[in-house]
């Protein structure tokens, strides 16, 4: 295992607008960045597709897919394909929530940064535009930085990599203003809970709403490819 080095960072790659653009303010920053995509059983592949093609137009330094079947938890909408994608606001968490995934996902980025040396990992949630997650929360990503510091061999040796959210407090305008700043292709990213097999989106479910506003809100035309 290399040493941590402060430079290098594990980004989390959706392949949706969030975490497109918190690669490229890590990227903006100079940072050597390797993302990190989960194939987690969601219910289309075209968002990681898009992780694909956002990573090399944003020029991550490597780009690794790891399967995790999730389906086989379920208690999603986006990874059990019997309970349908709301297309109303509801009230409390939602079903589209995926119990544990930034969990998991952070835990696999904390393994990733452990072997390849990264002294940071880079997480794109989001506190104020988002749907009511409890893992997109401050108090989510203060514990897991706790956690980080006695999980690992880095951790315990007093290296344990930084866990960097920095959209957390943003809203959705700012963040696309953000990323629009630093050259994102937002027609490249698929967002939509239930996007076709071309990605292209709903136009109805709660993450297509938050983004149409979002880019209303910032002022920018919506480049959101829909059925």
């Amino acid at each position: 295992m290399s040493s941590p080095d402060a430079q290098n960072a594990i980004v989390l790659l959706s392949g949706g607008l969030d975490s497109a653009t918190a690669l490229a303010m890590a990227r903006g920053q100079g940072l050597h960045c390797h993302a990190l995509s989960i194939d987690y059983g969601q219910r289309h592949r075209a968002e990681l597709d898009a992780a694909r093609a956002v990573a090399s137009q944003l020029g991550a330094a490597a780009h690794t897919i790891v399967p995790l079947d999730l389906r086989l938890i379920g208690g999603s909408a986006l990874t059990d394909p019997g309970i349908a994608v709301p297309e109303a606001p509801t009230d409390g968490i939602p079903v589209t929530y995926v119990p544990a995934r930034n969990t998991l996902l952070l835990a696999l980025a904390l393994g990733l940064a452990e072997v390849a040396g990264a002294g940071r990992i880079v997480i794109g949630v989001n506190a104020l535009d988002y749907s009511g997650y409890p893992d997109c929360r401050p108090a989510f990503i203060d514990a897991f930085q706790q956690l980080a510091q006695v999980a690992s061999k880095a951790g315990v040796e007093g290296h344990a990599p930084g866990i960097d959210a920095p959209l957390i407090h943003l809203s959705k305008a700012e963040i696309i203003r953000r990323g629009n700043d630093l050259g994102v292709d937002y027609s490249l990213t698929v967002s939509c809970y239930q996007a076709d097999h071309q990605g292209r989106a709903c136009g109805r479910c709660d993450s297509c709403r938050l983004r149409a506003q979002g880019f209303r809100a910032a002022g920018l035309p919506d480049p959101t490819r829909y059925v």
